[in-house]
C-alpha cells in the first residue's frame, strides 16, 4: 500500500526512529515504525484488518472517515484512505479490499 503523510514533520517522526523517539518515546516510535511497515507491505487495507495487536478499525463521531491502528498505549496511528475517490460499498461503507493508499494524519492519544 502507498503511504503518504499529512506533513513533513509527521513523515520525519514516523520514518526516522530518533525523531519519533523525541516525539512519542522509544517504545511508541518502534511500534509506529512496525505498523507503517505492515501497512506498506499490504496490497490493500483489508490485508491489515486482522493483524495481531494492530486492532485496525474505522473511527466514528468527529473522526468519521478516518481509521486507527494501535501503537504503544495510549497512542494510535490515525490515517484515512488517500484513494480518489474513496472506495465505497453500495451501502456507503468503506471498501477495505479496494483501498490501495493512505495518508497518515497523526499519532495521538485521542481518548
Amino acid at each position: 500500500m502507498r503511504i503518504l503523510f499529512v506533513d513533513e514533520d509527521l513523515m520525519l517522526a514516523c520514518t526516522h526512529i530518533s525523531a519519533g523517539r523525541r516525539r512519542w518515546g522509544a517504545d511508541c516510535a518502534k511500534i509506529v515504525a512496525r505498523r507503517l511497515d505492515e501497512l506498506g507491505a499490504a496490497s490493500v487495507l483489508e490485508d491489515v484488518r486482522h493483524l495481531r495487536g494492530a486492532r485496525c478499525h474505522e473511527l466514528t463521531g468527529d473522526r468519521l472517515g478516518t481509521l486507527s491502528v494501535h501503537a504503544k498505549e495510549p497512542f494510535r496511528l490515525i490515517f484515512r484512505p488517500a484513494d480518489d475517490p474513496v472506495p465505497r460499498k453500495p451501502d456507503g461503507g468503506l471498501e477495505w479490499a479496494k483501498v490501495k493508499s493512505i495518508i497518515v494524519l497523526e499519532v495521538v492519544d485521542y481518548h
